[in-house]
């Protein structure tokens, strides 16, 4: 068992929130049609396309993994490739998975520190080669927030949007926490995603209060075509997909979607708050979304594992936070007073 109540390694550690909770009990009461044909999975696609002002067709998916790969298989042949960032999850955490069922699209990385793309880096990579033997770009995909915890303003988008157009490139974003995105900047959902430019959305559920499943969003409907077959060859069709779908609605009928998120980037702000100014600890990025990324001496990392805290490293060496739905103050306060106590302690403070 762990020392405390609540860990913040991941914000998947977080059971679902009573808005999915309560609308997967509902869609329970009974029989319906399944593979999708149910009234669930129509009531959330067409909530999706009231969220974003827009037609769009919608796919339902059990993870993020599967989200991104099918998505970027969808938009690619295997001679080409993917300009993504260092450390985009495609690359850094999905076991070649979209290498694996876009048969063969090659990642082109950026070297990012911060974890964002520019046009100017995707520009130089984009043009770099032209000839025949090297895979041809065909695909830029963002991470909103960033892996770093970073968000890209819908100016961001736009710019980045604008070179891919320019090089007949299609847009896609990654969008696992993209909830949180929209909470930081107070902005429609549709204006950091298709009006900026964005053909393919993938929109996370899972790590914002829902048990399971990501939406696959196509704002360029001539994208998905065939998307369903996609899903099904990937495994990705759930038979009973009402209790994919049906969160959804809870979700966002509520809007739990956005007052999560709010709550989480609430208080991943709290932490950075606590900590600030201590001797040796710093933040490694801003905080502009629900991650806190602290870079400290390792023996201050140890002292914190030592109290029981649960953290991954793997990211620049610091130590992530992330923070969820169900995120408790008192617990902030807790990991926040253990920082501070083991950072002073370090330095010889009593």
């Amino acid at each position: 068992m762990s020392a405390h109540p609540q860990q913040f390694a991941s914000d998947n550690y977080a059971g679902i929130c009573p808005e999915a909770l309560d609308a997967m009990i509902r869609a329970n009461g009974g029989s319906a049609t399944a593979y999708g044909e149910d009234d669930y999975t129509q009531q959330a696609a067409d909530a999706f396309r009231r969220l974003f002002e827009t037609d769009c067709e919608v796919f339902f998916v059990f993870n993020g993994t599967a989200a991104n790969s099918l998505a970027l298989a969808a938009l690619c042949q295997s001679y080409h490739s993917v300009i993504c960032a260092a450390s985009a999850h495609i690359e850094t955490d999905e076991c070649g998975a979209p290498e694996f069922f876009s048969n063969g699209s090659k990642l082109l990385l950026v070297a990012s520190r911060d974890g964002k793309l520019t046009p100017g880096a995707i520009r130089a990579l984009a043009t770099s080669r032209s000839d025949i033997h090297f895979p041809k770009p065909r695909v830029v995909t963002l991470t909103q927030p960033t892996e770093t915890g970073l968000i890209y303003s819908a100016a961001e988008v736009a710019a980045i949007a604008e070179v891919c157009r320019e090089l007949d490139l299609k847009l896609h974003m990654d969008g696992a926490r993209f909830a949180h995105a929209c909470a930081a900047l107070g902005c429609a959902p549709a204006d950091i995603s298709w009006r900026a430019g964005v053909d393919v959305l993938c929109f996370g559920g899972t790590k914002n209060g829902m048990a399971v499943g990501e939406a696959v969003i196509f704002f360029n409907t001539a994208l998905a075509q065939d998307f369903d077959y996609r899903c099904k060859q990937a495994g990705q069709l759930a038979s009973k997909m009402r209790f994919l779908s049906a969160p959804w609605v809870g979700m966002l009928a509520s809007g739990a979607w956005l007052n999560n998120a709010r709550h989480a980037n609430g208080c991943a702000a709290r932490l950075a708050d606590q900590v600030a100014n201590l001797p040796g600890v710093g933040l490694m990025f801003p905080v502009e979304a629900n991650a806190v990324f602290l870079a400290a001496p390792p023996e201050v990392l140890d002292g914190l594992r030592a109290r029981g805290w649960r953290f991954y490293t793997f990211i620049g060496g610091g130590a992530r936070f992330m923070f969820a739905w169900d995120t408790e103050a008192e617990e902030v306060a807790r990991l926040a007073a253990d920082i501070r106590e083991v950072s002073l302690q370090t330095r010889g403070h009593p």
